[in-house]
């Protein structure tokens, strides 16, 4: 059950448009990959500040450790994808544009404050309806994004079975992709008793 379903509704909609303005910036500048690849990078550091730096206590470790492996995970997927020919990045002079990384960081950035702020507004805030939450959103807004970009001309996937050029794979790599760095996270703050609202 969802308590105040107005704000719900009102965050999904923040997190959309967001998700728009990222995908259209992306596209427009795409063949500027150094350039985003700065953009994208100062962005992760502002991340970081706010939530690491900047508080005195409860400094956000878990952000930072999320950030890099979701940054690790999809370049090595990124690689294997572009190596077999399952993908191509189009207008870069590189098989990898620069921003890359940084994309990949700040997806989780994306998905995790979402969760954060959606988790607050769940009744019942028990693990398996954080899990349940994360799956949905994993499932979708990464693959409405990347709808967005690949309708702008950054990338065109050579897989089958597509819905408007995202493929069946690509949701489940996606998916996989989060999830995977979800249970690493949920590991870690039960070891280390770290109370974090989205893995604890």
């Amino acid at each position: 059950m969802i308590t105040h379903k107005n704000i719900f509704l009102k965050e999904i909609a923040k997190a959309l448009l967001k998700l728009i303005i990222a995908g259209v910036i992306i596209g427009v500048f795409k063949k500027y990959d150094a350039i985003l690849a700065v953009f994208l990078f100062l962005k992760v550091l502002q991340n970081c500040y706010k939530e690491i730096i900047k508080p005195h206590t409860n400094k956000n470790w878990i952000l930072l450790i999320g950030m890099l492996l979701t940054g690790f995970g999809g370049i090595v997927g990124e690689t294997w994808g572009v190596h077999n020919g399952y993908w191509e990045y189009h207008e870069v002079s590189r098989e990898l544009p620069l921003w890359l990384p940084f994309a990949w960081m700040l997806a989780f950035h994306y998905l995790y404050k979402l969760e954060r702020n959606l988790i607050a507004l769940l009744a019942n805030q028990t693990q398996k309806n954080k899990i349940i939450l994360a799956l949905i959103l994993a499932l979708i807004l990464p693959a409405f994004g990347e709808v967005i970009t690949i309708q702008l001309g950054v990338w065109t996937y050579y897989w089958p079975y597509q819905i408007l050029g995202v493929p069946l794979y690509a949701f489940i790599c996606l998916v996989f992709v989060h999830m995977l760095v979800y249970l690493i996270l949920h590991y870690i703050c039960k070891k280390y008793q770290w109370k974090d609202a989205v893995f604890y």
